[in-house]
């Protein structure tokens, strides 16, 4: 975990046991939704964190941003910070509120910024 900087998560000082870990994916993410690719990339971040099972979170630019809607739900997580969550629309199946990002992240996990996260029981996610 890297040191926190100007913007410290402040999950990690009431538990600091806590572990969030972030590593190059090092294998190659599929994301699809009514046969259509959505998010296709080789420089996926994975996030192992306590309590959590593992998450992929794909770079922005290797998502079809065309079929993102953004959303008003929103989430907290006191170690990665304000979740934003998008609707995808793709071969004429709409998942609504299928994915996430970390516009702001905390510094601890500043590598998920301009990255998504998604559901796979919304989207079909395959990690080869």
């Amino acid at each position: 975990m890297p040191d926190a900087g100007i913007n410290p998560a402040p999950g990690f000082t009431k538990k600091p046991e806590h572990r969030v870990a972030l590593k190059p994916a090092g294998r190659r993410v599929l994301v699809t939704l009514g046969g259509e690719t959505v998010a296709d990339s080789t420089q996926a971040i994975l996030c192992e964190e306590s309590n959590h099972g593992p998450v992929y979170y794909v770079p922005m630019v290797d998502t079809r941003v065309d079929a993102f809607t953004p959303t008003a739900r929103s989430t907290y997580c006191p170690y990665k910070g304000t979740a934003s969550y998008w609707s995808i629309s793709a071969g004429g199946t709409k998942a609504e509120n299928a994915a996430w990002s970390y516009d702001l992240p905390y510094d601890e996990c500043a590598a998920l910024a301009k990255h998504v996260a998604f559901y796979g029981d919304k989207v079909d996610v395959r990690v080869t």
